[in-house]
């Protein structure tokens, strides 16, 4: 093999890599709503799974000796109990395998519905009895999946279906009725996809609910914030000689209450104290707000926007505990500029960082790592901590709005679930991604990918 065909070779390979690169991603929020319908599907999970690892060997006993159809198939229905039998005890999967529960999900469900039921249906010639089933196997479709699996599932299953029906079948009967009854599924199917609006009504009610929570709780916090405030610069300017008076009004031994010299000394720093924790709380509620009427839709009045500078405004306004700040790093070179608002990139800052102070804890050693890396294509900020990491129980979910686990971190109340998902929807929103990569007990990074300009 000579050298022009090595390069032509590598010329391919790496062309295939962007390509896979830049498909990844795509096929990550095509099919996050699938992902994210399964939130909703978890507690039917097992119910589901119990009844149909009954259901299908018990059917064979009604259709093969009390109500006798033309063929029937122990094997098929053992299969379609194999598949739903793990689900019932998913609990007890050893974490490693608990990602792949949502695929095993929608491979059981491929199986068990538009596969088992079409294929029956053309081995039994289109009977009444399994026209009527296939019908509520397509209701059942349309009950527990999204759209686009509602869609795939159907294509894939009838034709996996045709296709075992042609190889195990001679002759083949295939007459007018299947295309009738495929019409009819069509319909039914089509009509379910464009109905299921279900996922977009909860994901509105929430929103709604969502929005009018953050304005009432910055409203009812705001006030007594400012009054703090207010007190803590009246102590910031009398406090010091109060303390001065006393130090004098002992040392001359008049008689005033004693006050522990431990006491003493943590009232000099109290006052500025409190102003960090007011300003912290303020913080807060602005990012809450932010967070909670971002819409997620196309960014408007969008500039060129440097991402040093977007990094260096979010960590000088960012409200750092006591040595909180020592705690990042950060590697700013080279610079980008990308098209986009710096508020809202700063925003996702606060709140990347506020999680990783979150999930770091008290965690000895543990620090964040800010670094750049830029591209022909596309440009990238790697935000990383060495805390408590992900589970990969809930690593798929942590970009979905409103969820929430306590296997994310130790802490149970994790807040409202809604702060990843809005830097989601403003990486989307300026034509970036943000991803994230974590393993548990070790680190979590996100991985900020900006358009070239």
């Amino acid at each position: 093999m000579n050298d022009s065909t090595l390069m032509n070779v590598s010329r391919l390979t790496s062309r295939a890599r962007r390509g896979w690169a830049s498909l990844k991603p795509r096929m990550a929020r095509a099919f996050a709503p699938a992902l994210r319908n399964l939130q909703y599907v978890k507690r039917r999970m097992r119910p589901f799974a119990l009844v149909a690892t009954m259901g299908f060997p018990l059917y064979y006993y009604v259709w093969k000796d009390l109500f006798p159809q033309p063929y029937e198939n122990l094997t098929l229905r053992l299969i379609g109990s194999a598949l739903f039998l793990p689900i019932l005890f998913s609990e007890r999967w050893p974490e490693s395998a608990r990602k792949f529960l949502p695929w095993w999900w929608y491979l059981a469900t491929l199986y068990s519905l538009p596969f088992f039921f079409t294929f029956m249906l053309f081995k039994n010639n289109g009977n009444e009895v399994w026209v009527e089933s296939a019908l509520i196997a397509a209701f059942v479709m349309v009950l527990l999946l999204d759209w686009l699996m509602l869609v795939l599932q159907f294509i894939v299953g009838i034709g996996l279906a045709v296709l075992a029906y042609a190889l195990t079948t001679d002759p083949i009967h295939l007459n007018g009725n299947y295309l009738t009854h495929l019409a009819i599924f069509s319909f039914a199917v089509a009509i379910g996809a464009v109905a299921n609006y279900d996922q977009d009504r909860i994901q509105i009610e929430q929103d709604r609910a969502m929005l009018a929570t953050a304005g009432s709780v910055a409203h009812e916090l705001r006030t007594p914030l400012v009054a703090i405030r207010v007190g803590a610069a009246g102590l910031m300017r009398y406090l010091p000689a109060l303390l001065d008076t006393y130090v004098l009004a002992q040392r001359h031994r008049l008689p005033v209450p004693k006050i522990r010299v431990a006491h003493l000394h943590s009232m000099q720093g109290v006052v500025s104290r409190i102003e960090q924790e007011a300003l912290h709380s303020n913080a807060i509620i602005d990012m809450l707000l932010a967070t909670a009427r971002f819409t997620g839709a196309s960014m408007q009045n969008a500039t060129q926007c440097s991402i040093v500078h977007c990094v260096e405004t979010a960590l000088a306004r960012y409200p750092f505990r006591e040595g909180d700040r020592a705690r990042v790093h950060c590697n700013l070179r080279p610079d980008f500029e990308f098209i986009g608002s710096e508020m809202l990139t700063v925003h996702v800052l606060f709140n990347l960082l506020k999680n990783a102070f979150r999930h770091m804890g008290s965690i000895e050693g543990a620090q964040i790592t800010i670094r750049l890396a830029s591209g022909k294509r596309a440009n990238q900020l790697i935000f990383s901590d060495t805390g408590a990491g992900i589970s990969p129980e809930a690593l798929p979910h942590v970009f979905t709005r409103f969820y929430t686990s306590s296997t994310i971190s130790d802490d149970v109340s994790l807040g409202a679930g809604i702060g990843l998902a809005f830097c989601r929807d403003v990486m989307q929103a300026m034509g970036g991604a943000i991803t994230c990569s974590s393993e548990q007990g070790k680190y979590t990074e996100f991985v900020l990918t900006f358009p070239a300009p």
